[in-house]
């Protein structure tokens, strides 16, 4: 099958250089480009969509506008720039072992370091989301008459069931999870529609002055890219099609175009379920969702109950937010078992079972999540702290190898610099958004 849908006049002008032979091996869309697509889309779909909506209806359409006009082009730059720099590398392995090839030993280590430190603050997120998202939505269906997130016996149970879930049905979970993702988008689509008949043009404010705009603009910055982010998917494919391919220029065509395909399918739907959604709560709706440390789609099942529109937020819920604990649970336990197991090798002179370590590596989550949701800390606030961790990985690690490498040159055009401007409102973002 030949499909050259999202492929841009650079990655055309690379597949004219190509030989006759690979040009027709690129063109080429095959069952492995397809998974790609799928498992993107996946991995972007998560909590960034269900905070996405809370924190344009706190900050304003306009806000919002200015942050997707800087967001969504940086997003689209440097995660094909992060592709170039992975498909260039020599020895394409992972990305800490792309860092050591390029700069040395010692650094594989700090996105290593960056992603666990992601994985703690993300599981934290959901726990806090499922937990306070379910008790809202029991009080709305009449359920129950007071909210049990406020028994720290409901949160420990509901968490330990979803970590019981998660370690049984692994293969399970990992199975479904691309079909998963492809329900989710569909429904995401579909409630941006629902929510048509209940638009309020009320949404549509007096553009703030030019210095709050920008501080708010740059607040709201990694709210709209995690709301369609995929990096964590674009190391695997490009190993995955450098595997495939003998031609480097092959595989990194190939990546490129099912990242292009799944940024526009993504950019798309998202979008349009954001914008619906802010002319669908006015603005008093979102500050008690912030309030009350819960997602758009709860505050939806308060306000408009029994409307379709509730229960397809019901279902995002169920889908995107539960599914992506799952990920980030066995993610992070992973990373959990192999700290535990170098820290009991080097200080105890002794190594623990698989067993073991995945026993107390399950623990500590638990224990460290519940503990979060007692806290009940600001989910706003805590997702802000991805934006310093996105900043680096993202956008100035790879502009920093660009600069660097000589082999990389090609690659020092307006769009890195544009990249690395992007990169330092990312890292500054938190530390505007606790201050303020």
């Amino acid at each position: 099958m030949d499909i050259n849908l999202g492929v841009n006049m650079g990655n055309l002008k690379q597949l004219n250089q190509l030989s006759p032979q690979d040009q027709k091996l690129a063109r080429k869309f095959e069952k492995v480009d397809y998974g790609w697509i799928v498992m993107s889309i996946g991995m972007a779909i998560g909590a960034g969509i269900v905070l996405l909506p809370v924190q344009i209806g706190v900050m304003g359409i306009w806000v919002f506008l200015g942050s997707a006009l800087i967001g969504y082009p940086a997003m689209y730059f440097f995660q094909k720039l992060f592709i170039n720099t992975l498909a260039h590398s020599k020895t394409c392995q992972d990305y800490p072992s792309i860092l050591n090839d390029y700069l040395g030993h010692h650094w594989g280590i700090i996105p290593g370091i960056l992603y666990f430190i992601m994985l703690i603050i993300w599981a934290f997120i959901y726990a806090l989301t499922i937990t306070n998202d379910s008790a809202s939505y029991l009080v709305s269906f009449g359920v129950t008459s007071t909210y049990l997130s406020d028994n720290p016996l409901y949160s420990l149970c509901l968490l330990s069931a979803l970590v019981w879930i998660a370690s049984s049905k692994e293969k399970f979970l990992f199975a479904v999870s691309g079909s998963m993702a492809v329900i989710v988008l569909f429904i995401v689509a579909v409630m941006g529609v629902l929510l048509i008949p209940l638009w309020n043009l009320e949404a549509i404010t007096q553009i703030p002055d030019w210095s709050t705009l920008w501080m708010n603009i740059i607040i709201t910055l990694p709210f709209t890219l995690t709301s369609i982010l995929f990096i964590q998917s674009l190391s695997p494919m490009v190993i995955s099609y450098r595997s495939h391919f003998k031609s480097t220029e092959v595989a990194r065509y190939k990546a490129i175009r099912s990242m292009n395909i799944a940024f526009i399918i993504l950019f798309c739907v998202v979008f349009f379920f954001a914008i619906s959604f802010t002319f669908a709560i006015k603005q008093e709706q979102a500050f008690a969702a912030q309030a009350q440390n819960i997602s758009a789609l709860a505050i939806i099942a308060q306000y408009y109950p029994g409307n379709w529109a509730t229960y397809a937020g019901v279902l995002i819920d169920i889908f995107a937010v539960v599914t992506s604990f799952f990920g980030v649970f066995l993610g992070l336990r992973e990373a959990l078992m192999g700290l535990l197991r170098h820290l009991t090798k080097s200080y105890l002179q002794q190594e623990l079972t698989d067993k073991k370590l995945q026993q107390g590596a399950t623990l500590f989550v638990i224990v460290l999540c519940w503990l979060v949701t007692l806290s009940d800390w600001s989910i706003l606030k805590l997702a802000s702290l991805s934006g310093p961790i996105f900043g680096l990985v993202g956008c100035l690690i790879p502009a920093y190898l660009v600069f660097k490498i000589d082999d990389l040159k090609p690659y020092r055009t307006i769009t890195t610099y544009f990249i690395v401007f992007t990169g330092i409102l990312l890292c500054v973002s938190p530390l505007l958004h606790f201050t303020q």
